[in-house]
């Protein structure tokens, strides 16, 4: 035993080399960036490709928060490198039977999709503000027509269809892109807490509901902002969209933990310790009890009781947010929770939360925010509330 060395804020044994904890909070946010890009185009289309015409009022809206999303999808990891520059070369020299070398041409493939599906469905509206602004914003609008001022009923017919297949190439990319990420995990067979063959279902239905729970809160917080009626079937849409994917992650991961579980009583000591100790707070209270259990009932009684007006907006509002903590939870417990238990098995460990520094809570906290500043900003430029973009 003189190889190995025991830490008084550790319990058990470690190795002297798993004392630090690689993976921050900074990795936290990447794979939830991630799951509301996922989802949030999947509320897109669900109208485009499916045709659920309730979820019109904010199909577009959808398709500009994934796409603002996804512009800061690469850089918790760029913050996470020590040369971030290094990144290129994936791209240049990709290395085809590691997946996370695959991760640059997919997430570039999705940007350059979601580019091209926007402005499809934001032509019209661009067309026209090219023939009445003047100055230096009319020049933007006028580059971005492409020479192309053609808004007639063929030419839009044109545009519709192009929406439509991008749309159903963008559904495998979406939720390949964050159903990886669950992939990289799930194939680590070092860590016992990640290594499981549902972690890429239990990453995708997560990213569905954290997505639709941001457009609720979006949807709401815009009409208000605007001082403009919610649509009510809209947002009971939405609600139920919610509703059906928590039903399938509840099982998904209550499924995933009875595996642990199951592991950890064949052999594995710390799991157990673990599960009844650290975990205790923020897997079932937080995860599971707050963010999962609670806005499933309470959006199965506003279902049940056909609840409508001023109640529904806040309790589906309110649930929404407590499935996006939800979501978070779920990518912490991952992440660091992985990581807190030794690759051994023998011993736990603490992860000291920083604030300050590239990959500390307040850059973190950044990365979550600066795609929200810029999606106000985008709204601005190719507002989808006003239903002048594509039908």
């Amino acid at each position: 035993m003189e190889h190995l060395i025991q830490y008084a804020p550790y319990t058990g044994w470690v190795y002297p080399n798993e004392t630090v904890i690689e993976w921050s909070v900074a990795i936290v946010v990447y794979p939830y960036i991630t799951g509301l890009v996922a989802g949030a185009f999947t509320v897109s289309s669900l109208y485009q490709v499916f045709g659920f015409q309730r979820l019109k009022p904010v199909a577009h809206l959808a398709l500009l928060t994934s796409l603002c999303f996804m512009l800061f999808v690469p850089l918790p990891l760029l913050l996470h490198l020590g040369h971030p520059e290094r990144a290129f070369n994936n791209l240049l020299t990709p290395h085809l039977t590691s997946a996370m070398a695959m991760f640059g041409y997919f997430a570039t493939f999705y940007i350059v999709l979601l580019v091209v599906e926007t402005w499809f469905a934001f032509r019209p509206y661009i067309v026209e503000q090219a023939q009445k602004r003047i100055g230096l914003i009319g020049s933007f609008y006028r580059a971005l027509t492409l020479g192309s001022y053609d808004v007639s009923e063929t030419a839009l017919r044109y545009d519709r269809k192009w929406i439509f297949w991008l749309a159903i190439a963008g559904i495998p990319g979406a939720h390949g892109l964050h159903g990886y990420v669950g992939f990289v995990f799930g194939s680590l067979k070092s860590r016992e807490w990640w290594s499981s063959d549902l972690m890429p279902l239990v990453f995708l239905f997560s990213a569905i509901i954290s997505g639709v729970a941001l457009l609720i809160v979006l949807y709401v917080a815009s009409c208000k902002l605007r001082r403009t009626p919610i649509d009510l079937a809209c947002l009971k849409g939405l609600a139920y969209t919610v509703w059906a994917f928590i039903i399938v992650a509840f099982v998904l991961e209550g499924l995933e933990f009875a595996n642990i579980v199951y592991k950890g009583r064949e052999g594995i000591e710390m799991i157990m310790t673990f599960v009844t100790g650290p975990l205790l707070f923020p897997y079932f209270v937080l995860q599971f009890g707050i963010g999962a259990i609670v806005p499933l009932l309470a959006l199965s009684y506003m279902i049940w009781r056909g609840t409508t007006g001023k109640a529904l907006v806040v309790g589906v509002t309110l649930s929404a947010c407590l499935v996006l903590l939800s979501v978070f939870m779920m990518r912490w417990n991952v992440v660091i929770g992985g990581q807190e238990i030794s690759k051994t098995g023998k011993g736990l460990l603490t992860y000291p939360l920083q604030v300050f520094g590239k990959e500390g809570l307040i850059s973190s906290l950044s990365l979550v925010i600066a795609p929200l500043v810029v999606l106000l900003g985008i709204t601005r430029l190719f507002p989808p509330w006003e239903h002048k973009a594509a039908p």
